[in-house]
């Protein structure tokens, strides 16, 4: 196959992507669309110790994206839909360069916030938009290849994007001079030219000559349906605590209680978490989703213990093996979710159901995060930790368990 075609137009010929190399492109602008939204993780504390403004801050912040992502999700998640996936992905992507450009120029606290909200409405319409066409392109590139091939590959084009940016960030800031400026002065780059890409990229849903009336998001599976689609909203909720918390505190925790301040720490152990989340959907990508979900149940559970008790000793090793273990079983609770709520939409939904599904997960990302910073203020550090690990733990039983008796 061509890897460029030319479709006509009243103003000329297009030049476009052909299908195939259209899905790589748009994988490619969504792993670099994360890795922005996670580069500032170890950055945090070097902003802290700047202003010496106290840790809830750090929480109030990184929520600021969350509910940038929520507000995205509920309003505009769903519409590519109807006005088409590669129109509202390029729009996706243009917000987190101004997003960039807002870090570059307003460094005080007020800046920050706003920047992060701004990136949080880009990542919340890119995540239902590009893994919906995703899936797409794949299956007109190779309509006899199975949807679950799609459905891994954007799966871990998510984790490894959001495991990318703690490591680019902390990377820059250990080693290179400006480490607040230097690593949004690369994704600026990296997005502006993820832009002309998705500019060349074959639409996949048929504009509609008379639009839909505008509504929010809402949650488009039938009634009977729609207690296994929580279930599984619960689960990708709590598979998106655990990353909330590596996302935003890891770095205090370490610095704090475990007493390792180097920014390259705090990037490669967000890193590992993210990985190991990736890493474990293409280890058991053959079992069948029922294994997945119970492996990633015992994985998730026994992480979380293992994270409370590194807090607690308190022991650099446990708490990142513990992080590291429940990043894999968040991973496949995660897939399993998404691979779920997937099989409750007809085609014609399919980007609004994945948006209400990111949308909740997304509430999992901000709502732990800022009650633990909450905790952090009112009680001892590792006290918040245990409490928040016992919170998801029995969450995440309760999803997957709920999600396993439907696979019977």
């Amino acid at each position: 196959m061509s890897t460029m075609t030319s479709s006509g137009a009243s103003s000329g010929a297009r030049v476009r992507f052909a299908y195939a190399p259209g899905f790589w492109v748009i994988a490619a602008a969504f792993l670099i669309t994360l890795a922005f939204s996670t580069v500032p993780t170890p950055l945090y504390a070097i902003y802290q110790r700047r202003d010496g403004f106290p840790t809830y801050v750090i929480t109030v912040i990184f929520a600021s994206y969350a509910v940038g992502v929520m507000a995205a999700l509920y309003l505009a998640g769903h519409v590519s839909d109807w006005l088409g996936r590669r129109r509202i992905a390029l729009l996706a992507v243009l917000a987190e360069v101004v997003s960039a450009m807002i870090f570059l120029i307003w460094q005080d606290v007020p800046g920050l916030l706003i920047a992060r909200f701004v990136c949080g409405m880009g990542v919340g319409v890119l995540t239902a938009t590009a893994t919906a066409h995703l899936s797409e392109l794949r299956q007109i590139a190779r309509p006899a290849e199975d949807p679950s091939r799609s459905a891994l590959i954007s799966s871990m084009v998510n984790l490894g994007g959001l495991a990318f940016g703690p490591l680019v960030g902390g990377l820059l800031a250990q080693y290179v001079a400006s480490p607040l400026e230097r690593p949004y002065e690369l994704f600026l780059l990296l997005l502006l030219l993820s832009a002309v890409g998705i500019a060349l990229v074959p639409e996949t849903v048929q504009r509609l000559e008379k639009r839909p009336a505008y509504r929010p998001q809402r949650v488009a599976v039938p009634s009977d349906a729609k207690p296994l689609f929580f279930a599984s909203a619960i689960g990708a909720f709590a598979a998106f605590a655990i990353f909330g918390l590596f996302t935003s505190l890891a770095p205090t925790f370490l610095g704090g209680v475990l007493h390792h301040r180097a920014p390259l720490l705090a990037g490669v152990v967000t890193f590992v978490v993210f990985t190991a989340g990736a890493v474990s959907q293409a280890v058991f990508v053959r079992f069948e989703r029922g294994n997945q979900l119970r492996i990633g149940l015992v994985l998730m559970s026994f992480g979380l213990i293992g994270v409370a008790i590194g807090g607690l000793i308190p022991n650099l090793v446990v708490f990142v093996a513990g992080g590291v273990i429940a990043g894999a079983g968040a991973g496949l609770v995660f897939r399993g979710a998404v691979a779920t709520a997937a099989s409750l939409a007809g085609p014609t939904s399919r980007g609004e159901v994945l948006a209400a599904l990111f949308l909740i997960a997304y509430v999992g990302l901000a709502i732990p995060v800022l009650a633990i910073g909450l905790g952090i203020a009112l009680l001892p550090a590792q006290v918040a930790l245990l409490v928040f690990s016992a919170i998801i733990l029995i969450l995440v039983n309760a999803a997957v368990l709920r999600m396993l008796a439907a696979t019977r």
